[in-house]
């Protein structure tokens, strides 16, 4: 079963202050360790005023998980749509895209902070939380790419006969291998490597799914 978020409670102010504290605390400190005293403390609210927003730390932890996965998965939505509504140069749109999708986690550097520990402490995690996570992406930001390259393959610009695949093999080509090594923006690479990176699987891309010569 999936677990469900608690539903907001109080002013909302001071549950974003809340939310925001703890996505730092967690990302600082990883799920079993951060302490609900610490994150009060980082709010500036009282502890019970956290309990009055959020049953549990494990609660918490996820609606901050998510709201953070939600966060991203839009703005992803968008760079998409920027860059592969209409293809002009498909090689260069798709690097383009890729790109400003790698950009995006310096954007949002808490987050990515809590992806590190949550992917640090998977043992450790609640399964209901891990199983919620990974339903809410960016584990399944691919997903959202399939139908970009299903529209892209029905113009003959690519063979693609699995555009969910397809859209997994693009993501791990280029915006994962950056991300694996710069650990989601914490260890930075100088942006000509990070290009590189990028046109090589791009290009490792275009010719595996090339349209077949007649």
């Amino acid at each position: 079963m999936t677990l469900s978020r608690p539903e907001p409670y109080g002013r909302a102010d001071k549950r974003q202050a809340i939310t925001q504290a703890a996505r730092r605390v967690f990302g600082r400190d990883g799920y079993t360790r951060a302490s609900m005293d610490a994150i009060a403390a980082a709010a500036g609210v009282s502890k019970r005023t956290v309990y009055n927003h959020f049953t549990d730390k494990e609660q918490l932890f996820l609606t901050v998980a998510l709201e953070g996965a939600e966060e991203v998965t839009a703005a992803i939505a968008q760079i998409m749509d920027r860059h592969l509504h209409k293809i002009v140069d498909l090689e260069q749109d798709l690097i383009d895209f890729s790109l400003d999708r790698v950009a995006a986690v310096t954007s949002f550097p808490d987050h990515f902070a809590l992806v590190r520990a949550i992917e640090a402490e998977a043992a450790h995690i609640p399964p209901p939380i891990l199983k919620s996570w990974i339903a809410a992406g960016p584990q399944t930001g691919h997903l959202r790419l399939a139908p970009y390259l299903r529209r892209i393959a029905d113009r003959g610009l690519l063979d693609i006969h699995d555009a969910d695949s397809a859209a997994a093999h693009l993501t791990l080509l280029t915006v994962t291998d950056v991300n694996q090594q710069t650990f989601y923006g914490a260890v930075p690479l100088p942006q000509e490597e990070i290009t590189q990176l990028v046109t090589i699987g791009v290009r490792a891309f275009l010719r595996s799914y090339a349209p077949t010569v007649p």
